[in-house]
Formats: structure tokens, sequence, C-alpha cells
């Protein structure tokens, strides 16, 4: 059963989500000739001054 796991740093609305998942896990299942109901997906949402890229805090930029 594939796993599709997203880490962000910006909130998305429960709308958002909903087509993110919906959206995400039809094209994983069409991959792996699985229906949709195989389809795992789990969205951590991170605050940007827990992120680091080039070696200063998301937040910072």
């Amino acid at each position: 059963m594939p796993l599709i796991t997203v880490e962000a740093s910006k909130s998305l609305s429960k709308e958002d989500k909903k087509k993110l998942i919906e959206d995400a896990s039809q094209i994983v299942a069409d991959a792996f000739g699985l229906p949709v109901q195989a389809i795992t997906m789990i969205i951590y949402e991170n605050k940007p001054e827990n992120i680091g890229v080039g070696g200063k805090p998301v937040s910072e930029n």
C-alpha cells in the first residue's frame, strides 16, 4: 500500500488539502495500478522557523 508524505512550511486551507489528497492519491493509484482506496497520504505542516534552507531559517527569507 503506497504512502504519500508531504511536508511543507505553508499551511493549506481545508479545501486545498482535500484537493491535494484527492489529486495526488489518484495519480499514485494510477501509477501503481491500484484502487485509490489503497493509497494513504499524510500532510505535515511545519512552522517556517523549524525549517532551514541554505543555512538559514525559512522564516528569515
